[in-house]
């Protein structure tokens, strides 16, 4: 792995703020849980997306587009050139972490043919701008022009990142990104786009491309947003952020993706022109979300109809949205706020929301996806047909592909990207986030090159082994992230060939170890990973009286399949009775049946109280929910 000081390979980069981003020529993931993710992702999912996006008529789109046959033939969504973009975008990151040959020759194909359908000022979009098609920008609320683009520059900026700056993909940004700002600048159109994403995908082109234009009209779109300049619909103008200005609102409202990738963008800018103010009400907006409007495992959104936000403590689990998408525009505010502050709450929540949604997400092949993710099925699921393309969220088991097919190439992309999240550095040493079996090679701000790696099998096991490969006559600072719900932990440093002396507290929040490090001095921290308990807030009214079961940064879940021997039909008929404990590495949960009450109304002075033996059930962790066929599941169980 190659050291280097230059903008790192990583999805975001500012150029100030208390920490900066080790990326993919500094981290490597080695193995344990996200690197059979990563292998999954390289060697299933891209291909079963590329396959899609040709079957579906998606990527034959745009050539139609070039042929000048449009808009006969054309399939998809309004916003479907999107998902070409996003796979895009997960192709240049897993060609830069691993070089692969076969990669690239695709990745250059539909790079020719996206250049093809390419307007001679810079336009791109299969859906508008021909004969027979609406005109270029005439349905902003609802048409995704500028959406898309924002993909396809987060596209080209993966490119650039990953040492492809003359390619040609970052040429096709670059046209369109002009164009933008020529239509949509300081004299142009005073207006935005109905769904955020060109805001966070200017200002990281601007940032990779040293184009303060592209900033600059990324601050524009983010600070029109909130002056009703878009049609009122039956949602209301909150559903797309335009109700109230960024630097007003009290916390995340309107649909959650568009929410979150709006915040992800407005730390951006805050960040890039030191405005203390902007990021101030960022973080009072994510420290508000995260207490009243976020669930248990990080998923974002209440509401199905609007796929939106619900007001303060509606968190009902059964009608949880939680789209994957909210999930990686989470992961995104977060990852920027963490790089501002250098604060580890955002990478608790960065943790928290990768395993609970995005791992939840892709099935064990890497071959079908939830759109959303309840936290309480009902109904088994049907089996889909592999062929298919479902509704979006209307499956409650994991299908191929989506109408609305947004989550899937999201997911690779960020899987494609996820040694970028692992650690940081500072002018003073290296910082932990996320937990993996990884290289880390790097230079620090004086040109002292550090060398470590990470030895641990978590979320399984609590012990994180940092192992320093490189000697140091100067003292530098290793910080380990603990988190919020390791209460217990400690950490110690065994130097090489020294006897391990006695650990030390480690409080939540994070450890640090300051030292003229050797080669073969060794940090361990250990988490504590016992099962527990979490209690929900009582205004939390949907799940009041209810518990659920934590271990590490995994969320659990009680589904039918483990309840049959114990004569409960699903998960409707049971009640917690205890407290969780560990056999063998498995999670258990004694609970009762659930008494049955007479038919007829059902309301009355009888409880239903729990009736039988207690019995213990297995649970499992919630990302490995329904990987063994349908059933009904619940993560908050009633408390007998």
């Amino acid at each position: 792995m190659n050291s280097t000081t230059t903008a790192p390979q990583a999805p975001v980069a500012p150029t100030r703020g208390v920490l900066r981003p080790l990326g993919q020529q500094d981290v490597r993931i080695t193995g344990g849980f996200w690197g059979d993710r990563q292998r999954v992702n390289r060697a299933a999912t891209l291909a079963h997306i590329d396959g899609r996006l040709e079957s579906e008529g998606w990527l034959p789109n745009f050539d139609r587009a070039a042929a000048g046959t449009l808009p006969e033939g054309r399939r998809g969504r309004e916003f479907s050139d999107s998902e070409v973009y996003k796979y895009l975008e997960a192709l240049a990151w897993e060609i830069g972490r691993t070089g692969d040959s076969e990669l690239e020759q695709r990745f250059a194909a539909v790079v020719a043919r996206v250049a093809a359908a390419q307007e001679a000022d810079g336009y791109l979009n299969t859906k508008f701008g021909r004969p027979g098609q609406g005109a270029r920008w005439s349905d902003l609320e609802w048409g995704h022009e500028l959406y898309c683009l924002g993909h396809l520059f987060q596209a080209a900026v993966a490119r650039v990142r990953t040492g492809h700056a003359d390619d040609a993909l970052v040429e096709i940004a670059r046209r369109a990104a002009d164009l933008v700002c020529i239509e949509f600048g300081p004299d142009g159109r005073d207006a935005i786009c109905g769904h955020a994403e060109v805001e966070v995908g200017l200002a990281e082109l601007g940032r990779a491309l040293g184009e303060p234009r592209y900033l600059e009209q990324a601050r524009l779109f983010v600070l029109r947003h909130g002056n009703g300049t878009l049609d009122d619909i039956e949602w209301g103008r909150t559903y797309f952020q335009d109700d109230v200005p960024v630097l007003d609102a009290e916390a995340l409202r309107g649909h959650a993706v568009r929410a979150n990738y709006l915040s992800a963008a407005a730390v951006d800018v805050a960040v890039e022109t030191q405005d203390a103010a902007l990021l101030t009400a960022l973080r009072t907006q994510w420290a508000n979300t995260v207490a009243r409007r976020t669930y248990i495992t990080g998923g974002q959104g209440s509401h199905h109809q609007d796929e939106a936000f619900g007001v303060d403590w509606e968190l009902p689990p059964d009608r949880a949205y939680s789209e994957t998408c909210a999930g990686i525009g989470s992961i995104m505010f977060s990852t920027r706020l963490l790089l501002a502050t250098g604060d580890a709450r955002y990478a608790d929540l960065i943790e928290r929301t990768l395993y609970n949604v995005v791992a939840t997400s892709p099935s064990d092949d890497g071959r079908a996806f939830y759109y959303a993710n309840t936290l309480h099925q009902r109904v088994p699921g049907v089996v889909v047909d592999p062929g298919a393309t479902s509704p979006r969220a209307g499956s409650a088991l994991r299908a191929p592909w989506f109408d609305v097919s947004c989550c899937p190439p999201n997911v690779a992309r960020t899987l494609a990207s996820l040694d970028a999240y692992i650690a940081t550095a500072d002018a003073d040493g290296i910082q932990v986030h996320q937990f993996a079996p990884a290289e880390i090679t790097t230079t620090l701000d004086d040109g002292r090159a550090i060398a470590l790696h990470v030895e641990t099998d978590y979320p399984r096991d609590g012990l994180v082994r940092v192992v320093v490969d490189s000697d140091s006559d100067e003292p530098w600072t290793l910080t380990l992230r603990v988190p919020a719900w390791a209460a217990g932990a400690t950490m110690r440093v065994v130097p090489a060939g020294s006897d391990a002396p006695d650990a030390a507290p480690a409080d939540p929040g994070s450890a640090s170890v300051r030292r003229a490090f050797r080669a073969g001095d060794v940090v361990e921290l250990v988490l504590p990973l016992a099962a527990r308990i979490a209690v929900p807030d009582p205004r939390i009214d949907a799940v009041r009286g209810s518990i659920a079961v934590e271990r590490g940064p995994e969320v659990y879940a009680l589904e039918s399949t483990d309840l049959v021997d114990a004569g409960i039909a699903d998960v409707a008929g049971a009640v917690a009775a205890g407290a969780p404990v560990e056999h063998d590495g498995q999670v258990w949960l004694p609970v009762r049946r659930l008494g049955e009450r007479a038919e007829g109304w059902p309301y009355g002075a009888e409880t239903g109280a729990a009736a039988g033996e207690i019995t213990e059930i297995p649970l499992v962790p919630y990302h490995r929910w329904a990987r063994r066929g349908p059933s009904t599941m619940r993560v908050w169980i009633p408390a007998s």
